[in-house]
């Protein structure tokens, strides 16, 4: 299978796409044509990975990674990602739990396939590849954490100062020498701005040879499309029924691998995103004019996205709001109403939740009472409520456990430098950290 851009038809191979990130005319990697599943395509799956392996053997077709690709999956899934039925007097809604990898989010699973896949592909220690990564808290923890100390790799991570939490800060700042943390003085949107153009710089290639670790490289989308043809697999074995799914979103990644499965043939039934206040993609549905604009703060700091880079792909693979929004459903979520939720989780399942998940659950329970009997329901759990203790202790009035890994990292010491959202400040910033 062959991979093009999603602003001009040039083909490349997986492996480039990987490789490259971005696009050279700036779009974003989509495959040509997405393959079509049966349900009876995986009779003979019955695990996670057994399920990722007949899933992804089309988008590896091509590639040198082809042989790779069961030892790939195994590096990738090796933390468990159960579905948590809820005691619901109201229908039948369940937790996927995407949060029990390394760095305690569901980013684990994706950088830790790219990982596995551009270690392969680009390990070389004389001319090693610069990892380059926006994040808005988690994205650029699960990145560094795959790559630490992997040779021939190196990583920088961009985030927005102050605008991630105490022990966001900690993990995206614990890592070896192959690993630059940037705190940016600016949004995550600045952050994310700042990648691209790094990217498109020609003088700054030049001296790094640069990949990008966000969702806007395919090698992320990919695997996480396969923990929804799992969920929705074993759901629709049990029930014969096609759950719907309730999906935290801000860059839209996690949105969109669920999209691809379900367009892929995969039993998922409606696909609702739950947003926080910033209002982009629900204010595109109402008005049918795409308009980013500068992201605000808010509780749900990973979400905190004005311009999501994943429409792109969404709008070319599907087409414009009108279309998108009688294909999906949307909700916006303000910090009132996370902080009421995250009391409800706690009250009615007897467990926390983190203001990310927060937003699916709110949304969960605003659903009229008809839609809910209508579906059975899965609800993304994008992130472990650890990592947001400032913010959920006091709430809900008890300490969250720590993971063990978790708590690992935050022992570590960590190290960052601060600088203004441009390519000459990144630049300083690289030639005087890898020179």
């Amino acid at each position: 299978m062959n991979y093009i851009s999603t602003r001009g038809a040039t083909a490349v191979s997986l492996d480039d796409a990987l490789v490259k990130g971005i696009a050279d005319d700036g779009g974003l990697y989509v495959p040509v044509e997405l393959p079509s599943f049966s349900v009876d395509d995986f009779a003979a799956a019955s695990s996670l990975t057994d399920i990722a392996a007949v899933l992804l053997q089309p988008f590896f077709s091509a590639s040198t990674l082809a042989g790779d690709l069961v030892q790939i999956l195994a590096e990738t899934f090796s933390f468990p990602m159960p579905t948590t039925a809820l005691p619901c007097e109201s229908g039948n809604v369940s937790l996927l739990e995407l949060f029990h990898g390394p760095t305690a989010a569901f980013k684990d699973v994706g950088a830790r396939f790219l990982a596995a896949c551009l270690c392969r592909l680009e390990g070389d220690e004389t001319a090693p590849l610069t990892i380059l990564v926006a994040t808005s808290g988690d994205t650029g923890s699960a990145v560094a954490a795959a790559f630490d100390e992997q040779p021939g790799m190196r990583v920088v991570v961009l985030f927005p100062d102050g605008r991630v939490s105490a022990r966001q800060l900690q993990q995206l700042t614990c890592w070896s020498n192959n690993v630059l943390s940037l705190s940016v003085l600016g949004s995550f949107d600045d952050c994310q701005a700042l990648a691209k153009a790094a990217l498109a710089d020609t003088a700054l290639c030049e001296r790094y040879k640069f990949s990008s670790a966000n969702s806007i490289n395919i090698g992320r989308l990919l695997p996480q499309c396969t923990y929804y043809a799992d969920a929705s697999l074993r759901h629709f074995r049990q029930t014969a029924n096609k759950p719907g799914f309730v999906i935290p979103a801000g860059n839209l990644g996690n949105a969109l691998a669920c999209i691809m499965a379900r367009e892929m043939g995969l039993p998922i039934g409606p696909i609702i995103l739950a947003t926080n206040a910033n209002r982009t993609i629900a204010d595109y549905f109402d008005t049918l004019e795409w308009l980013p604009r500068s992201s605000v703060q808010t509780l749900a700091s990973a979400m905190d996205v004005g311009d999501p880079s994943n429409m792109e792909r969404l709008r070319g693979m599907l087409g414009d709001a009108e279309v998108l929004r009688d294909r999906l459903g949307i909700s916006c979520v303000n910090d009132e109403q996370i902080r009421a939720a995250m009391l409800a989780d706690y009250a009615e399942f007897g467990f926390a939740t983190c203001p990310h998940t927060a937003t699916a659950t709110h949304t969960w329970r605003q659903l009229d009472a008809e839609t809910k009997q209508a579906h059975d329901w899965i609800l993304v759990a994008t992130a472990h409520p650890a990592k947001f203790d400032t913010i959920v202790e006091p709430l809900i009035g008890v300490t969250v456990p720590v993971p063990d890994e978790l708590a690992a990292m935050l022992s570590r010491p960590f190290r960052s430098v601060s600088i203004e959202p441009g390519l000459a400040a990144l630049a300083t910033a690289m030639d005087a950290h890898f020179s």
